[in-house]
């Protein structure tokens, strides 16, 4: 009996020894095809995942991966003072946390898109023009308005013309199919980014006016529809010199999305990219696209400055969207749909923060 007894333990510790071979083959054979893909992340454990190659949207640019440029120095100032992020009610909004059973999931990639381009001062521009502009000299001339730092009238608009664009609940490396990243939850789209800006804007003495107004609930016209409430809000209140339309964008594919990121101050926030539209020939009734342009470099480059790595390339092209109906309105896309919204908010809290010295009421 004691040699049968001993016969079995052989034959177990035998095939115990041959699984952990196994598995570490297969380990070293996988760990290569991990590495080689610079696109490709560790998925989160005990989930079954596409291959990992990652495409990008029509209309936008993947850029490359990088850190911070070298000489992208913050500023000696202190971290700026933020106010704790809202707590979210996610009631009739995607849980990441809920119940999927039987749904697929996938993973998020992170990326840092910055040195795509070019630009002084590590501050990249795309020029998707082909013109000649002396993006220099722009940033350093004076801009055509400043806000009134502690004025009763509101200096600053922040709307959205997509006001629905949704961000992930949670920050946890993946993602359900069930995961659909538009909502009128305003705890989780858009409209919480541009809370996030007006409040920290508040705290120096800027006033703003937050329009939360849904011009999405069809694409077509969308434009058209945030334009008239801008035209609106301007005549009601022709003190507003900054218009930011917020946005967020969408990088990669439904299965494999990918989240823009930066980190200041030993916290993750979505890196954030300028759109400056251009119209030389007046085609679109953008005469005034250059005084924008000013305002868009002067506005990315702080930004940096401060918080490097903050933002994506400058986007320079032929459009006008709704910039053309006043000299410091741009467009902003914050993060992505592989962004959480809290991520995003923090994000919009440092613009504010550029943007408050920028306009010279700080």
């Amino acid at each position: 009996m004691k040699v049968k007894g001993k016969f079995l333990k052989g034959i177990k510790t035998g095939v115990s020894l041959l699984l952990v071979a196994v598995a570490a083959v297969c380990v070293i054979r996988r760990l290569p095809q991990v590495f080689s893909d610079r696109d490709t992340a560790l998925a989160a454990a005990a989930f079954t995942l596409t291959d990992g190659k990652v495409s990008v949207e029509s209309g936008t640019e993947p850029g490359t991966t990088a850190s911070a440029p070298a000489n992208a120095t913050a500023p000696s100032d202190p971290p700026p003072t933020l106010n704790p992020l809202h707590k979210r009610d996610k009631s009739g909004y995607y849980d990441s946390y809920g119940n999927h059973s039987g749904e697929d999931c996938y993973y998020l990639t992170e990326r840092t898109i910055q040195s795509d381009g070019f630009g002084p001062d590590g501050c990249y521009i795309k020029n998707n023009t082909g013109l000649d502009v002396d993006f220099e000299k722009l940033l350093s001339e004076r801009l055509p308005f400043q806000a009134d730092s502690g004025s009763d009238e509101p200096q600053v608009l922040i709307y959205h013309t997509h006001t629905s664009e949704a961000y992930l609940d949670e920050d946890v490396g993946y993602y359900y199919e069930s995961y659909y990243s538009r909502t009128g939850n305003n705890d989780y789209n858009v409209t919480a980014v541009g809370e996030a800006i007006a409040s920290q804007l508040r705290q120096h003495g800027i006033g703003v006016i937050h329009d939360t107004t849904v011009h999405d609930t069809t694409y077509n016209g969308s434009y058209d529809r945030s334009a008239q409430t801008v035209q609106a809000l301007m005549k009601a209140h022709p003190s507003v010199k900054v218009v930011l339309d917020i946005h967020r964008d969408a990088l990669g594919t439904e299965e494999s999305k990918v989240k823009t990121v930066f980190e200041y101050n030993g916290k993750k926030g979505a890196q954030i990219m300028i759109l400056s539209g251009c119209d030389p020939d007046n085609e679109r009734g953008f005469a005034n696209w250059q005084n924008n342009l000013r305002f868009a470099l002067k506005l990315q480059h702080e930004a940096e400055r401060r918080f490097p790595g903050m933002t994506r390339p400058l986007d320079f092209g032929f459009f006008a969207y709704n910039e053309y109906l006043c000299d410091g309105s741009l467009l902003i896309e914050v993060g992505t749909d592989g962004n959480t919204v809290d991520e995003a908010a923090y994000a919009g809290q440092l613009l504010a923060e550029a943007l408050a010295h920028v306009v010279g009421a700080n």
